[in-house]
C-alpha cells in the first residue's frame, strides 16, 4: 500500500427535488498500490457543474446516472505524483475525470497533461476547459455570429455563457447577456464587455428583451430553458441560430420538461441545436489552445468563486443550482 488514505464523497441515495447534504456519504480509503501502466493523481481542483445533478438521477439523459455508493464524477486538475506509465511521470500537471476525492488512479484514458506557464492550473476546469470548450462549439459551430448581428447569451455571468458572451463580442456583434440579480449584471457590462444586461429576476422579460433588442436577436446561446428561452424565441428574427446547452432553469426532478412555444421554428426559419461538448472530443485540442491563447492575451475575462476543501463540494452544487455562484465554482482540494 501507498500508506495514503483517500478521503471520497460518493453519492448516497438519490435526491427528490432540491438536493441535501444526506444525499452524499463520506469516506476514507487507503490508496493502493500502482499496478503496470497506471499513476497517481493527488487532485487540487474539483470543477463544479450543473450537469452533475442531472446525472444523480435515474431517469434518461445525455450522461449515464452516476451509481450509488460510488465516488461522485467530476472533472478534476491536479499532479501525477506517482507512475508506472510511460507516457507520465511525476510532476505532470494534468486534468481529467478524478471525481469528488483527493487522489485518483489513472491509466492515461481519463486524464491529458496540461501547460500552466500561459494560465493557472484550475483554468482548464473553466475558461479553458470543458465549459469554455461548450461557448466556444455553440458560438463558433452553431450560432456562427456574424459582425453587426445580435446575440443573446442567458446565464451570462457564469462559466458558459461568460465564454460566449465575449467570443461573440469579438466577433463584433451586439451582445445581450441574461443573468440574476444587479450584480452580475454589473460584471456582465462592466467586465465582460457585453452591451446590456437583463436581470431575469426584475420580471417582465419580454419588455426588457424588447428595449435591449429593439432589431430582434439573431442568435441565443441557450443556458436555461424555460421562461427566457420562450421569450428570447418571440423576438428570434428570420433565420436566426439557437444553441442550446442547457435547462438549468426546469429544475432537475423526473418530470419531463415542457417544451419551448415552437411555432418560431417555422415562422423565422430558425436553426435550433442541441448540443453536449463532449461529442466533439475531436475538436478539445483546437478549442483548448485558442481558449488559452485569448486569455494569455487578456482577451478573454473570467471570474471563480471558491470554495475550500473536499467536504465543502455538495455546498457548492447545492449553490450552483441556485445561482449564488459568480463564474466558475471550483472547489480548492489542497
Amino acid at each position: 500500500m501507498t500508506g495514503r488514505t483517500n478521503r471520497q464523497i460518493a453519492l448516497a441515495r438519490r435526491p427528490l427535488g432540491d438536493i441535501a447534504a444526506d444525499d452524499f456519504r463520506h469516506r476514507a480509503v487507503p490508496v493502493r498500490d500502482l499496478q503496470p501502466g497506471e499513476f497517481l493523481v493527488q487532485n487540487r481542483w474539483l470543477s463544479i457543474d450543473p450537469y452533475m445533478r442531472v446525472r444523480m438521477n435515474e431517469a434518461r439523459s445525455y450522461a449515464p446516472p452516476q451509481p450509488l455508493d460510488q465516488v461522485m464524477g467530476g472533472t478534476t486538475a491536479g499532479d501525477v505524483i506517482a507512475s508506472n506509465h510511460p507516457c507520465f511521470a511525476e510532476g505532470d500537471r494534468v486534468v481529467g475525470l478524478g471525481g469528488w476525492q483527493l487522489y485518483a488512479i489513472d491509466s492515461g484514458a481519463g486524464f491529458v497533461r496540461v501547460e500552466t506557464s500561459a494560465v493557472p492550473l484550475q483554468a482548464y476546469l473553466g475558461v479553458a476547459g470543458m465549459p469554455g470548450m461548450t461557448a466556444w462549439y455553440g458560438i463558433r459551430h452553431i450560432i456562427r455570429p456574424k459582425s453587426g448581428e445580435t446575440i443573446v447569451v442567458s446565464a451570462a455571468s457564469g462559466a458558459v455563457g461568460s465564454v460566449a458572451g465575449q467570443l461573440s463580442k469579438q466577433a463584433g456583434c451586439r451582445v445581450i447577456g441574461i443573468a440574476g440579480g444587479p450584480e452580475k449584471c454589473r460584471h456582465v457590462v462592466d467586465d465582460l464587455g457585453l452591451d446590456a444586461c437583463i436581470d431575469h429576476k426584475a420580471g417582465n422579460l419580454d419588455i426588457q428583451l424588447a428595449a435591449a433588442a429593439a432589431d430582434g436577436i439573431d442568435g441565443y446561446f441557450d443556458n436555461v430553458g424555460g421562461a427566457v428561452l420562450d421569450a428570447v424565441m418571440r423576438r428570434l428574427n428570420t433565420f436566426a441560430r439557437v444553441a442550446v446547452c442547457g435547462q438549468i432553469s426546469g429544475g432537475y426532478d423526473t418530470t419531463p420538461l415542457p417544451l419551448a412555444d415552437t411555432s418560431m421554428l417555422l415562422t423565422a426559419r430558425l436553426v435550433m441545436q442541441g448540443f453536449i461538448i463532449s461529442d466533439h472530443r475531436d475538436l478539445w485540442p483546437a478549442a483548448r489552445a485558442e481558449l488559452v491563447r485569448l486569455v494569455a492575451e487578456r482577451r478573454l475575462v473570467y471570474r471563480e468563486t471558491i470554495a475550500e476543501g473536499l467536504d465543502a463540494a455538495p455546498t457548492a452544487l447545492i449553490n450552483v443550482l441556485k445561482g449564488a455562484n459568480l463564474g466558475k465554482q471550483l472547489v480548492r482540494l489542497s
